[in-house]
């Protein structure tokens, strides 16, 4: 649409009005040629009202619905002030029809538009990115009660089945609904379950306020098919139907929106192309774009690509957009796609930062933090172990003369050279510039080492073997992790099953082998580069072994979350049979990750070296920018120069059989002025000269310009990206096999030790706070006489208290506790009763060391029956002795006997308490009374 230079403001911005109604479906009609017949949606301008004439009156099926209140476009600041002017038009009778007040009032420049349904409780304007459609307006009037309204009556929360954190959550949410907020943020620790309380309220909306349509908005891919796994297994308290039964899930995989989808889901890059019209490669949705230099460079700069009215996809299309990961890329360049939608906003995340705040108006309906969800029991707190190498410190030299490999970073072939000159390579140099398999091997090597003697001692199978507990990798590129998985298999004399690698890239399909990795006994290591970095669940880890560093804080939050997440025992004894609860987890930090400084975010000011795979992906995500196109055709023909034939022809597979030298010349020519201006000739020439009109010549050769566009970024998918990635960067790497490593430093990180000396100090706290209200903690305490006294049931009181009160004092932490500052020689027992009477009588000074209970009756029966037969001489018989063997069993599993004991398992099957009379006569009641006595010492 062009402008007249000659017309007014008020004419320019009535222009564009004009534009967007008919973009919208409504027909614009002048007050002089009024026919209501000719369509739906009927707009009317300078209809006349009983308070002067209103600037459009919009009709629907003949009836007036509602009025525009048109404003220049330098009075977009004034629109709030307007709203009492066009509410007055509204509330006005119009010339020959005896109306009611028009509920749906707009004041638009033709660049702001605000838009106030006057049916709300209170009605509020907001700001629209363009009008509604005719039919959502004859929808909406079809409802009776609007959105807002139908809001306010959703029913009370049941509350089954939903953690405290997820009923604050949705409760909250609901409120901020009802007061009209239109945005708000859950910030909800990882693995505290995010995308079911998402789900819950989703639920809510659909059923209670009869929303539309839901739009779950996420930035990879990956995390897509996790929110639709998450929906189809999601079932409502209310209905024994699952949720995708009742409600149609869509996850878009191309432009199409199915009209009868109440929930889509969808990467932002996705809707991004979408309301550009075009189609995106599923490439694109792989990464985080956020992480995408050069996007964020570009949008700095404020050169985004705007987005523009899309009929197939009107700003109504969604009643809410609940945003996952809402820290992350919801700025700059994707805000637009936000920004276009009429709906209400849910951020998820469990980091956020400035920006989020900012963007969701400050409005936190929930905070939930990972200490708030340890402290819950929700999720599990961690450990720091530290492994440190001499070269992955200082790095080292290879020298001159030296014979080493070279290996092709792609093919992965060697070759054997002799160096010419010295190379000396630093700490991040390594796994790129240079290989040292030492330093992979002696950190591996350490924390196999590590893991039976600090880690997780007491995992030893049935067979006296050492199960390793779940693991999980994060290597800094493909190659690393190849390297890592291989030098893993060797160091734990494994198989290929015992250590997998779950990327983007690899053969096998990457969640066959996530799958197997969460639910199966194989593999018990997992090395990832970027798939399970964030958003996956894997609840039976117990390690993340860092051997990468991370420079955000929030990526490194979530790579932490992997671990956080909570298992009953049941479910991670079927995957590790030896692990008896998942009280913790422990970060094995092998570079530093746990200590390097973080950022808030990515910084948006960056160098003007922008890798070949974020220009790549700018281009694959349908940006069309001259910069854009102009960097990477310089990049291309350097490239051109630099790779082989063989690489050449490889590319021809990839690139729909076109060169680089045709790919390049594509790219330059899509900005080309004379190039454009030929195209668009051919095409002007095909029109009767006295219709050429300078506004068609441009519209030519505007369409031309996209045709050109559209021919060198079609080319462009994940695999030919992958490829030109790859073969662009540095072909080989030194294998350093001469330099052996060594391990420096393998220890409890000193928070860890801070951390031990806390939880301590909290049960012992904890048990001193009870000892008056628990029973056996007073016997404990305050009468040490009468320990004999205390009974299975007492124990099982204390730690189902425990339990209810302070989760994370499970006996299983607090011994691992005592173990970080203290010399325990004791075994935990497998027990965790045992154990608990084992820390209570550490705790409250019985024993000055940490002991196993089971233990200590048995030597506390061994010194009695020497005293008993050293002042006798051997004053049991053999047949005594077993029955006291038994009774001392008996102990050992329930702390304390009782004559009545003697007639159930195991005494009855040998003659009960008839027997042991028989055996002990008059003594037997003071024999089981000096036992409770001496055994509970």
């Amino acid at each position: 649409m062009t402008e007249n230079i000659n017309q007014n403001p008020e004419q320019i911005a009535r222009d564009k009005i004009d534009e967007m109604l008919r973009e919208a479906g409504w027909l614009v009609q002048s007050k002089k040629k009024v026919d209501l017949s000719a369509g739906k949606g009927v707009a009317v301008r300078e209809y006349q009202t009983d308070v002067g004439p209103a600037d459009y009156v919009l009709f629907l099926n003949r009836k007036p619905v509602g009025i525009i209140e048109a404003k220049r476009e330098d009075e977009g600041h004034r629109l709030t002030v307007v709203e009492e002017q066009s509410s007055n038009y509204a509330n006005a009778k119009l010339k020959y029809l005896n109306n009611d007040p028009l509920p749906f009032v707009y004041e638009s420049t033709g660049t702001i538009t605000r838009f106030t349904d006057y049916r709300d409780p209170k009605p509020r304007g907001r700001n629209v990115f363009s009008f509604h459609k005719p039919e959502t307006i004859a929808e909406w009037l079809k409802k009776g009660k609007s959105l807002r309204e139908r809001l306010l009556s959703i029913p009370a929360l049941d509350e089954t089945g939903l953690r405290p954190a997820q009923i604050v959550a949705v409760n909250n949410l609901e409120h901020s609904f009802k007061k009209n907020r239109p945005k708000a943020l859950i910030q909800m620790a990882t693995g505290a379950g995010k995308t079911f309380t998402a789900a819950t309220f989703v639920y809510r909306l659909l059923k209670h306020a009869d929303a539309k349509r839901i739009l779950f908005l996420v930035d990879t891919k990956n995390l897509g098919e996790q929110a639709e796994q998450e929906f189809m297994t999601f079932q409502p308290n209310d209905d024994n139907r699952k949720f995708t039964e009742l409600y149609n899930v869509q996850r878009l995989s191309s432009s199409y929106i199915a009209s009868d989808s109440q929930v889509c889901i969808s990467t932002i890059q996705r809707l991004y192309s979408i309301l550009k019209g075009e189609e995106l490669d599923e490439s694109a949705e792989l990464d985080n774009p956020n992480e995408n230099s050069w996007l964020q460079n570009k949008m700095s700069k404020n050169k985004a690509v705007p987005v523009e009215y899309t009929p197939k996809v009107p700003i109504e299309q969604f009643d809410f957009i609940v945003i996952d990961e809402a820290h992350r890329s919801i700025y700059n360049l994707w805000k637009q796609v936000l920004d276009y939608f009429d709906a209400f906003l849910i951020g998820l995340t469990a980091t956020p930062d400035k920006r989020t705040f900012g963007f969701f108006n400050e409005n936190v309906v929930s905070q939930y933090t990972y200490e708030e969800s340890v402290t819950d029991g929700v999720n599990v707190p961690y450990d720091v172990y530290t492994i440190e190498t001499e070269i992955s410190q200082k790095g080292e030299t290879i020298k001159a003369g030296w014979f080493v490999d070279r290996r092709d970073k792609l093919t992965r072939k060697k070759r054997w050279q002799q160096e010419d000159e010295d190379t000396e390579y630093k700490r991040n140099d390594l796994d790129k510039k240079v290989v040292n398999p030492s330093q992979i091997r002696n950190i591996i090597r350490e924390y196999k080492k590590a893991l039976k003697t600090t880690i997780y001692p007491n995992r030893i199978d049935e067979n006296g073997d050492y199960e390793v507990p779940k693991t999980l990798v994060f290597a800094k590129t493909d190659s690393h992790a190849d390297d890592i998985i291989k030098i893993i298999r060797e160091e734990f004399d494994e198989g290929n099953d015992f250590c997998k690698k779950v990327t983007y890239k690899i053969e096998e399909d990457p969640k066959s082998v996530l799958n197997r990795f969460r639910n199966s006994y194989y593999p018990r290591i997992a090395v990832t580069v970027d798939m399970i970095a964030t958003g996956t669940d894997v609840k039976p880890l117990e390690v993340l072994l860092f051997m990468r560093d991370v420079k955000s804080i929030n990526y490194f939050e979530q790579m932490k979350g992997r671990g956080t997440r909570t298992i009953n025992s049941d479910s991670l004894q079927l995957v590790t049979k030896t692990a008896k609860t998942k009280t913790h987890f422990v970060i094995v930090d092998a570079v530093g990750a746990t200590k390097s400084k973080k950022t808030d975010s990515r910084p948006l000011e960056r160098k003007k070296s922008v890798p070949m795979k974020d220009l790549l992906g700018a281009i694959t995500m349908g940006v069309a920018d001259e910069d854009l196109f102009l960097s990477l055709a310089n990049r291309l023909i350097r490239l051109e120069k630099q790779i082989t034939e063989k690489e050449k022809d490889r590319l021809l597979e990839f690139s729909g059989g076109k060169n680089l030298k045709q790919i390049t010349k594509e790219l330059i020519t899509a900005f080309d002025q004379d190039e454009i201006e030929t195209k668009a000739k051919i095409e002007i020439d095909k029109i009767p000269v006295q219709d050429q009109t300078p506004a068609l010549i441009e519209e030519a050769k505007k369409e031309a310009q996209e045709q050109l566009i559209l021919e060198a970024s079609k080319t462009f998918n994940g695999e030919l990206n992958g490829y030109l990635d790859n073969v662009r960067k540095q072909h080989e790497q030194i294998i350093d096999s001469v330099n052996i490593d060594t391990v420096t430093k393998s220890e409890w990180e000193t928070t860890s030790v801070d951390k031990a000396t806390e939880i301590v100090k909290d049960f012992t706290e904890y048990l001193e706070d009870n000892k008056e209200e628990i029973k056996a903690l007073s016997i404990f305490y305050n009468q040490p006489y009468n320990r004999r006294d205390i009974t299975f049931k007492m124990i099982k009181d204390v730690m189902e208290k425990l339990q209810l009160e302070k989760p994370l004092l499970a006996p299983d932490y607090v011994w691992n506790a005592y173990a970080t500052l203290e010399d325990v020689k004791s075994k935990q027992p497998k027990d965790e009763l045992t154990a608990l009477v084992s820390l209570i009588r550490r705790a409250c000074g019985i024993d000055s060391e940490l002991k196993a209970y089971d233990k200590t009756i048995e030597n506390n029966f061994k010194t009695w029956i020497f005293k008993q037969n050293a002042g006798q001489h051997n004053r049991f018989t053999k047949e005594q002795l077993d029955w006291l063997r038994m009774i001392k069993d008996h102990i050992v599993s329930s702390y304390h006997i009782e004559i009545d004991d003697l007639d159930y398992t195991p005494f009855d099957a040998k003659g009960g308490k008839g027997k042991m009379h028989q055996l002990f006569g008059n003594q037997m009641n003071e024999i089981i009374n000096e036992l409770n006595e001496v055994l509970a010492a």
